[in-house]
């Protein structure tokens, strides 16, 4: 197997050191000095990000504190020798003054140093001061390996930033580990989920939030949603996290509204604008605004990620397609949760697909029943284990395409449900038998509360091999572990290891996948 690199080279520490220190202003809330900002120089304060990094491409973020010319610079060392430069987009009011330059004809296999300057766009000699960052680029050779991490559900259910535990802290773990990416699962924000300045807890202690005005109510606007976007990158953790692993970021339901579905129209009295899909749009736009993707305000969420020729990443959107949540006891269902488009883009690129691993990085579970009130259903389950109804008629297309067509390697990463499990699924066990046996494994929260684990629903045949989850509903970071997962693809084998990690080193459960299989 690849071996571990549990902490950044002396090389990297120093190319992040920039990073951090242009940051650092930021850090748990803290506000720009007014020497600072008088300067007239641009600053970026929330650092930098990367995403949806190739063997020879990848996409650089900066936000300005005000309107800039966006500047990144790259090389293959960390002094900056020869670099090459990117002219990057005008960032502005139009766009938060966020913006993303994407960089193309990078070698394969490689680290990448990269710095970004921002200029004053009426005399480009006053610059502020460069903000560093690195990553990997996809290898280009089967035998380098891949390891990546994977998890969702950050700032949710009360639990902000608390600085008197360090902030979130699971984000210093897992850049410990020093993974080739990061898979966000979803729920990366909630939008709907006001913090409070103090929570006490059942044994008396106190929870301390950082607070802002965009998070202390539901957002609706778009400024708002902005500004929920913006909170996690106040915490330090998340920021050096960000300089130094690229993310695959996809979305769920509370980067808009609980349990959302297209055209819904709210009864909720803490929003004054009911119209789901004008809500989603605005969180869609600050969405891309704030994450290192392909504009999805303009296009759409769901992509493939190429990672070499052991991996590709079939990012999925189960919101934007899906109908509205039900009992699901539909006999026919063509839209279900991934809609008719998407169903036939992800068979097309599945069979098209060379890469030895296939992840299907779903923003929800399959077998896990995820109710929504007191009759509907959220995700793709709805407790009937008998023959596939409503949204289960879908999956379970999909499912029988996988093996009639022989696609080999395939597994399920998911988050949502704010515990950790691995479910194996089997023909022999399933009312549902036309499919080959795969794995979905869950992970989360990430910094959010804990919740007892949900229901299995047998029509696909799963069983839980591993769970850790808490007894009660909505247990704070102080309480319990945060969770996340790890992927490593041995590059001489071929094999996959699942490892399911707890904050604090722990590794839970650990499950070898081999290559090659359709079914495991």
């Amino acid at each position: 197997m690849q071996p571990y690199r549990p902490s950044p080279s002396p090389a990297r520490r120093t190319v992040l050191r920039g990073s951090l220190a242009a940051s650092a202003a930021v850090s748990l809330g803290a506000r720009p000095a007014p020497a600072q900002a008088r300067s007239g120089r641009p600053r970026a304060a929330w650092g930098v990000q990367t995403g949806d990094v190739t063997s020879s491409s990848g996409l650089v973020w900066v936000r300005s504190d005000r309107p800039a010319r966006m500047v990144v610079e790259t090389s293959a060392t960390e002094s900056f020798r020869r670099p090459r430069r990117w002219e990057g987009p005008l960032l502005g009011p139009d766009t938060d003054c966020t913006g993303t330059t994407a960089l193309r004809g990078l070698p394969p296999g490689t680290q990448i140093h990269y710095r970004v300057t921002l200029a004053d766009p009426d005399d480009p000699r006053r610059t502020g001061e460069p903000v560093y960052g690195t990553f990997r680029t996809a290898p280009a050779r089967r035998r380098d390996g891949v390891r990546f991490l994977w998890s969702g559900d950050i700032a949710g259910q009360g639990w902000g930033i608390n600085p008197d535990i360090g902030g979130f802290r699971a984000y210093e773990e897992m850049r410990r580990l020093d993974p080739d990416f990061f898979l966000c699962s979803g729920d990366t924000v909630y939008a709907d989920g006001p913090l409070l300045p103090s929570v006490t807890l059942p044994d008396g202690r106190v929870w301390r939030n950082v607070m802002t005005e965009e998070k202390a109510k539901v957002a609706e606007t778009l400024d708002e949603y902005r500004g929920v976007f913006r909170y996690n990158l106040l915490d330090h953790n998340v920021r050096a996290f960000n300089a130094q692993v690229p993310s695959i970021v996809q979305w769920d339901d509370h980067e808009v509204r609980n349990n959302w579905y297209p055209g819904q129209i709210l009864d909720d009295p803490r929003y004054g604008e009911k119209d789901v899909d004008v809500l989603a749009a605005r969180a869609r736009r600050a969405f891309g605004e704030y994450f290192p993707v392909q504009a999805p305000s303009a296009g759409r969420m769901h992509r493939v990620v190429r990672h070499g020729p052991l991996l590709d990443v079939f990012v999925l959107d189960m919101r934007t397609y899906r109908n509205a949540n039900s009992p699901g006891r539909q006999p026919d269902d063509t839209t279900g949760i991934l809609g008719a488009e998407q169903l036939a883009w992800l068979k097309r690129e599945l069979a098209r697909s060379r890469a030895v691993w296939k992840v299907l990085a779903a923003d929800m579970p399959l077998g896990l029943v995820v109710p929504d009130g007191a009759v509907d259903f959220e995700a793709v389950a709805q407790g009937d284990p008998g023959a596939p109804l409503g949204r289960e008629l879908q999956i379970a297309g999909l499912l029988r395409f996988i093996k009639h067509r022989r696609i080999t390697g395939t597994l399920w990463l998911t988050a949502d449900v704010h515990h950790t499990s691995a479910q194996h699924y089997l023909p022999e066990r399933a009312a549902f038998q036309d499919f080959a046996p795969f794995w979905e494994f869950v992970s989360g929260p990430l910094a959010a509360g804990g919740f007892p684990a949900n229901a299995l629903d047998g029509t696909f045949g799963p069983e839980r091999v591993f769970v850790r989850a808490p007894q009660r509903a909505n247990v704070s970071p102080m309480e319990s572990p945060q969770y996340f997962g790890e992927v490593d693809i041995d590059g001489d084998s071929g094999e996959l290891t699942v490892r399911l990690r707890a904050e604090g080193g722990t590794v839970l459960f650990s499950q070898v996948l081999r290559p090659g299989r359709v079914g495991q």
